[in-house]
């Protein structure tokens, strides 16, 4: 058994797991100090069915990911409009043919809108489903919005590398899923072709990792005084650094309304420093990449 556990262990490479080149340091555009990557991941039912199609047949607890739809998305529109601030919203396919009027909503309001998977399937190495879940995201997003989206986020944080071959085949700019930095990067792939941009993710940006009120949840729910002092330090210490946050909030946390408060309060906040640039990752992509030209 000692001999078999040896075996194992001595097939992982003694080498990173991302061999991606260190981050440049470019500098942000108009002087900016720092970037917020505002971003929102619209999973609606399929954060509950993802790993368990049977919990359909549970109205309650769908019920949590319908307030997408209901109530937060209308709601997060609404303020962001007030806060004159686009954002992105990663989408899965499926919450694109279920919820159209709320994703048609998004797009309307003139937000980015980002590939989120299908049915929010956590991409695996040999994963069978794993270009049906890229290619019928795609197709919704195309044949629903009319929409060609240039950025990716991974369902559940996972990514592996048929996944990042097959991003850069479809012709997606950057995928915003990895928390290995704190600027962008371009991804390298194993055969040292390059891939995507990445803009990585700050983890204490999860909404969903902050408390989420369900049976199914094991996140305590923190109170708005924990979560602003968790955010507001992340945001001051990543602006001394010259950095970027990325946020990854959900309609069905921060769309309710104690949470949409507190955010609303975060981007007043973020807003008073007068060099956060705060943007979509189209733009950020598009900046990285235009440095990148420019050697």
């Amino acid at each position: 058994m000692a001999a078999a556990d040896s075996a194992g262990l001595n097939a992982i490479p003694l080498l990173p797991a991302n061999r991606a080149p260190l981050a440049p340091e470019y500098l942000w555009p108009a002087g900016n100090k720092a970037a917020m990557f505002l971003s929102f991941d619209v999973d609606a039912e399929t954060a509950w069915t993802a790993k368990d199609p049977a919990r359909y047949g549970e109205l309650v607890t769908m019920s949590f990911g319908g307030y997408e739809a209901r109530v937060g998305t209308a709601k997060l529109l609404e303020m962001l409009r007030q806060q004159e601030l686009k954002a992105t919203f990663f989408i899965t396919g499926w919450s694109v043919e279920a919820h159209p009027a709320m994703c048609e909503a998004i797009l309307k309001d003139g937000h980015e809108i980002g590939h989120h998977g299908f049915h929010h399937v956590m991409p695996m190495p040999g994963d069978p489903m794993l270009v049906e879940e890229i290619d019928r995201g795609l197709d919704s997003l195309k044949r629903r919005l009319g929409v060609l989206p240039k950025g990716y986020r991974a369902p559940s944080g996972e990514f592996c590398e048929e996944l990042r071959v097959l991003l850069k085949a479809r012709g997606l700019t950057y995928t915003s899923s990895f928390r290995d930095d704190v600027r962008p990067y371009r991804h390298l792939l194993a055969d040292n072709t390059p891939g995507l941009i990445e803009l990585p993710v700050t983890a204490s940006y999860d909404d969903w990792l902050l408390g989420l009120s369900q049976r199914y949840s094991r996140h305590t729910l923190l109170t708005r005084e924990q979560v602003l002092s968790l955010w507001t330090d992340e945001l001051a210490e990543l602006r001394d650094w010259g950095a970027m946050a990325t946020t990854v909030l959900h309609p069905q946390c921060s769309g309710r309304p104690m949470r949409l408060r507190l955010l609303r309060e975060f981007l007043e906040h973020a807003r008073a420093y007068g060099d956060v640039w705060i943007t979509t990752g189209e733009q950020i992509a598009a900046h990285f990449a235009a440095c990148e030209a420019a050697g």
